[in-house]
């Protein structure tokens, strides 16, 4: 399985809009950060986690040819309003993108997307989604999903695994339950929005220690802010933990050797 990090920031991206601080400025390539998303892909198939408000121009970088599915974490704007961008794989697919999230999250996707759901004009044509309310484990293209509730503040949200691999974002709080579900992980992908605690976001310390009560293999931290630059930052990092940067592949091979 190949994993793409298509955004590492927050939800309002690196450079911040009206902000000149040391990071936004920075010349290092790994400040650069759009919404966070990644593309994960095996078999042929390619499963987005959010559409983010940046979606058209990661999936210009890469380039993104295909979307095989996309499993929502949760409704918040930086998650969801790439949705649109859907349609030119409509297009070239002839078919349906299917959608996954909680029965919340996409009850305020038909909300946000009226559009997309109700019987309306077309004109340049809108996205074609097959919404898939998700309360347990399912698999796609023979891999198995197991959906890991976590909070974001004090809204439910989901963090996904795939077989070795997580990825938690938006997390202020891992409920004691969930923990069972990331034993043995290779791969953990966590938030750390910053160096100073936040009531909706995890902050740099409690995300080393999440991190380590988890205990993977390797941890990777996502939904960076701009109080955190990615050299400084890094060198600080326990042994096993680092910063993900906008860009950055996985290649995690089967019975979960990482390459």
């Amino acid at each position: 399985m190949r994993v793409t990090f298509l955004g590492t920031g927050t939800s309002t991206g690196v450079p911040v809009l009206t902000c000149s601080c040391e990071v936004c400025r920075s010349q290092d390539p790994r400040d650069r950060r759009l919404r966070p998303s990644v593309l994960m892909e095996w078999d042929g198939a390619s499963i987005l986690i959010d559409t983010s408000t940046d979606l058209r121009q990661q999936a210009l970088s890469l380039p993104l040819r295909r979307v095989d599915a996309v499993l929502y974490t949760h409704h918040h704007a930086d998650h969801i309003l790439g949705l649109d961008e859907l349609r030119l794989y409509n297009w070239r697919q002839k078919a349906a993108v299917p959608v996954y999230g909680t029965p919340d999250t996409l009850a305020a996707l038909e909300r946000t997307f009226w559009y997309v759901f109700e019987d309306v004009q077309e004109g340049g044509a809108k996205p074609a989604v097959e919404p898939h309310p998700v309360d347990g484990p399912f698999t796609l293209w023979g891999r198995r999903i197991l959906p890991v509730p976590v909070l974001h503040g004090t809204l439910p949200i989901l963090g996904f695994r795939v077989e070795g691999f997580a990825y938690l974002t938006d997390v202020s709080a891992i409920p004691e339950s969930s923990y069972a579900l990331l034993t043995g992980l290779d791969v953990l992908v966590l938030n750390a929005l910053r160096p100073r605690p936040h009531p909706t976001h995890l902050h740099l310390e409690r995300a080393i220690a999440e991190a380590r009560r988890i205990g993977a293999r390797r941890t990777l931290f996502t939904h960076l802010g701009h109080e955190m630059p990615h050299a400084p930052i890094s060198a600080t990092l326990p042994e096993g933990m680092e910063l993900a940067y906008d860009g950055q592949v996985l290649e995690l091979a089967d019975f979960g050797e990482i390459t």
